[in-house]
């Protein structure tokens, strides 16, 4: 596969009527990609991962590694 620049550099190479056709062959295929739907988001759920999670007994215990920044 070439590289932008590959390929912009041979683009460079042809003559302007070729650059013509390359241009227009490249609007041809963008116009026959089908249109790009946009994404459907779910409804969010209160409590929809109710039971998923866990937290353990000592959540709320104070780090180590912040000892030093705490009164």
């Amino acid at each position: 596969m070439l590289t932008e620049k590959q390929i912009y550099t041979q683009f460079n190479q042809l003559s302007e009527e070729a650059k013509q056709e390359i241009v227009n062959y490249l609007q041809f295929l963008i116009h026959q990609q089908p249109p790009k739907s946009p994404s459907k988001l779910r409804k969010r759920v209160f409590g929809s991962a109710s039971g998923k999670y866990q937290l353990t007994a000592d959540f709320d215990v104070p780090l180590e590694d912040f000892k030093e920044y705490m009164p």
